[in-house]
């Protein structure tokens, strides 16, 4: 009995010490210190002191460990590590970690992340979006832009260019506005609410693009003559990167350049023959200046002693001749400007290089690095604002709208899509907002830009899908007066560009979370790839053993938390809120023992797994949404009107952490390793369930009531009540209709029957007549009637108006159907 007892307090001292992560000296003596009061009651004997005495003398004592222990491993592990390539090494080296990082680690510290500076925009920043911001989208009509001309207008270009706004990351010492993270990312958002045409001309040079290349690597001169005049708008920057052989495979391109002797300006230089093929590029239709990565060859040795030097960054003149530019491709009805660009053989001096010489074959590097920065703000921010327009837009029509006498936003089918919508919305402003806060506090966020590029825009697909299935007929009858149809038709742009999103999820995000932000296995790398033997067995000791513990740990903590759901562990707050932070601790050890298991087991092969990749890629990336869904909620005030979109976000977020767990358990290539550990997680079974119907109502009646949770879930959009502003016509309408609402009811109630909500012009007319209304009442009804045949109406046009050419339409109804004869006789 005694033996029993003692192995269960062994046991139980190990368990709490690993999920409290002590120390292998603390183990070890507290091991001993139980095995002697074993000892002193006759529970542990010679043999018990013997097997202790064999596995802890050569764990502690390092020269013994390191010799018999670590040296083989290390030698074993050169084996079997993954092979990378200098380019997979160079994406793992740039940019930094953050909160990811105690994502990752299995015990988040919530008091830190709540420490987190709350971004805020500067006087001047918030005199530019209530300024510049405001007069430029009242010059925009977006029917105009995607419709009739395909373009904005030369004024709006001029605008842009004179107000700053191609140079927000430009900084003021060159004439920039040196603008935050956060504020470009309102200001985007801003734009997106009315034109997505529009945010994407401004977002792409204020993101990966020469302005952000030159300030970080450029020379000085380079620096002094561009950026000046990128800031002024005398120069349009793009940046050619893609071509048709490599599109998420950046590194793969064909492109190339080839240095050797030329002449240039009369003189014999040493410089390089450009030869390019590339598609997708933004803004290259109208630029002046081409920011072109490619394959630097160096065959001639005329810079060193190494021919292949790598993908170099250049800056191009689109007046250097052979330079084919200016064609445009037509992305699914959104016509921002967007086209190729090709050269053969075109000669330009070496310090065409951002750079220059010495950053030769440097463009990787210097790619990933800026990408992890413009890749969490630009299609973030347009994706929140997109959402955030949506769902204004969609609780208004919700609440305008009639069917069988009701407002169809109270119709329970129509709530759950509209929950989905205002869920989204809050969770998208959450995570954008804190992770262009990363940014401004100088973090360059690869792994989090890769999580919120994924889901922000996922997300915005899956809103306008929504907000399309809500408005029916008003959403898919396309004129000036439809607000959701280029959303609708440009979303999967989104989803495609700046690394595709089947890439990023299965690949991108776990791929450099587990190496970035698991914070042994980065070292081990590092450790084996040393030269000096004696440095590497040192480095890789302290690596490995921290890792095993690291493990054990994880175990543990996931057991209890699971066996418990969290419901021990810590939260910074007792109220609503705590069950999701104790969840996230679990979560989050979860992760962690999967990631080390995965690792463990499948070794290199993990890089192939794809879908392992990818739901533990998922895990991490629900983990990092809620933390800014819980993080905005804090910084807010915790404001309890605001309660329901939090816990419809949160609850959704951990419900597919779940799912993604049980079925990379279901589906692990080693079936006993994924039977057992999906007890060990799931031992009372999947015990999460998404928002109730109860939460979801809430949600939908927080799109449909203005309010100030409503105007925190829109803020930053734009709602002036122009006649080119769809979104602020629907405000307006909704405000209207709700005025009338009382006054409908009190004529009705006069009439002594149900009226029906619709020509309440006629009604006033009836209410007058009752003498039961005022004239000012009267003018309310009739204001009312007009947004809500606003709300309602869809465009209509004359069928010649609709023809692409309109001499056909000229020429009678068979016209169309005779010329596709004539064409193919």
């Amino acid at each position: 009995m005694e033996v029993i007892i003692l192995c269960a307090v062994l046991i139980a001292a190990i368990g709490i010490l690993a999920y409290n992560r002590a120390s292998l000296t603390m183990f070890t003596a507290a091991i001993a210190v139980i095995l002697a009061v074993g000892s002193a009651f006759d529970a542990a004997g010679t043999v018990a002191w013997i097997v202790f005495l064999l596995v802890a003398l050569p764990l502690n004592i390092a020269v013994i460990r390191q010799q018999y222990l670590t040296k083989p491993l290390l030698k074993l592990y050169r084996k079997i590590m993954p092979e990378m390539s200098t380019t997979e090494k160079e994406a793992i080296d740039a940019g930094t970690t953050w909160w990811e990082a105690d994502l990752f680690r299995g015990n988040p510290d919530w008091h830190k992340m709540h420490n987190f500076p709350v971004p805020r925009l500067s006087a001047e920043e918030q005199a530019f979006l209530d300024g510049p911001v405001e007069e430029l989208l009242a010059m925009v009509d977006d029917w105009h832009t995607t419709h009739e001309r395909a373009d904005l207008t030369p004024e709006v270009y001029q605008y842009l260019k004179e107000k700053g706004f191609f140079a927000m990351i430009i900084k003021k010492e060159y004439g920039g506005l040196e603008f935050s993270a956060y504020a470009q990312s309102c200001v985007l958002q801003k734009l997106t609410s009315k034109s997505m045409v529009l945010s994407s001309v401004v977002g792409v040079p204020n993101s990966l693009g020469p302005g952000e290349l030159l300030q970080h690597y450029g020379t000085d001169e380079q620096k002094k003559h561009y950026l000046p005049r990128l800031a002024k708008g005398l120069e349009v920057p793009c940046f050619a990167l893609t071509s048709p052989e490599a599109g998420s495979d950046a590194g793969a391109i064909p492109d190339t350049g080839i240095i050797c002797k030329g002449q240039w300006e009369g003189q014999e230089v040493i410089g390089m023959r450009l030869t390019w093929n590339k598609r997708y590029i933004t803004l290259a239709p109208i630029a002046t200046v081409l920011g072109l990565a490619f394959k630097l060859y160096d065959p001639e040795k005329l810079l060193g002693e190494t021919e292949e030097l790598g993908i170099t960054c250049a800056l191009i003149p689109v007046s250097t001749p052979g330079v084919k530019i200016g064609r445009r491709h037509f992305p699914l009805n959104v016509p921002f400007q967007n086209g190729p660009t090709q050269g053969e053989n075109i000669f330009v001096p070496l310090d065409y290089i951002i750079g220059g010489a010495k950053m030769a074959g440097q463009g990787w590097r210097m790619l990933v690095e800026c990408l992890s920065v413009g890749r969490a703000i630009t299609l973030p921010s347009n994706s929140t604002g997109g959402i955030k327009a949506v769902a204004l837009a969609t609780g208004a029509y919700a609440r305008i709208r009639r069917q069988f006498r009701l407002p169809i936003g109270k119709m329970e089918g129509v709530e759950e899509a509209m929950a989905r919508i205002g869920g989204y919305a809050y969770m998208a402003d959450a995570s954008t907002t804190m992770s262009v806060g990363s940014i401004d506090l100088g973090e360059k966020p690869s792994v989090i830009s890769a999580i919120t590029k994924y889901h922000m825009t996922e997300r915005m697909r899956q809103a306008i899908i929504d907000a399309m299935d809500i408005h029916g007929g008003k959403g898919i009858c396309m004129g000036p007066n439809n607000y959701l149809a280029r959303g609708y038709q440009g979303a999967p742009v989104a989803i495609t560009v700046e690394g595709a999103n089947i890439l990023t999820r299965n690949m991108i995000i776990y791929g450099q979370g587990a190496i970035r932000c698991h914070p042994y296995v980065l070292a081990e790398l590092q450790a084996a790839q040393l030269d000096d033997q004696g440095a590497a067995v040192t480095a890789f000791d302290k690596a490995l053993f921290g890792h095993i513990g690291f493990a054990i740990s994880n175990f543990f903590r996931t057991f209890w938390l699971s066996l418990t759901g969290g419901a021990f562990s810590g939260a910074p707050y007792s109220d609503a809120t705590a069950k999701y932070y104790r969840q996230m601790n679990r979560f989050s050890a979860a992760m962690a023992l999967m990631s080390d298991v995965a690792m463990g087991t499948l070794g290199g092969d993990l890089k192939r797994r794809e879908r392992i990749s990818a739901r533990l890629g998922d895990i991490l990336s629900m983990l990092y949404l809620t933390s800014a869904v819980l993080k905005r909620y804090n910084d807010e005030g915790r404001k309890i009107d605001d309660l329901p979109l939090v816990q419809w976000a949160c609850e959704d977020n951990l419900a597919k952490a779940q799912l993604a767990l049980n079925e990379l358990f279901d589906n692990f290539p080693n079936r006993v390793v994924g039977v057992v550990l999906k007890r060990v997680v799931f031992p009372w079974g999947r015990t999460l369930r998404k928002a109730s119907d109860v939460i979801e109502h809430q949600v939908a009646r927080i799109m449909q009531t203005p309010g100030e949770a409503r105007s925190r879930l829109g803020h930053h959009m734009y709602l002036t009540n122009e006649p080119q502003n769809q979104l602020g016509l629907m405000e307006q309408a909704l405000l209207d209709v709700l005025a009338a609402e009382p006054i409908f009811d009190k004529v009705t109630h006069a009439a002594g029957k149900r009226l029906p909500f619709f020509r309440l012009n006629e009604v006033a007319d009836l209410g007058l007549e009752l003498k039961v209304i005022t004239e000012a009442e009267a003018g309310i009804l009739r204001t009312a009637e007009k947004g809500r045949l606003f709300a309602i109406n869809v465009d209509d046009f004359e069928p010649e108006y609709l023809a692409a050419d309109k001499t056909l339409t000229q020429q009678g109804p068979g016209a169309v159907a005779k010329d596709k004869k004539d064409k193919a006789a």
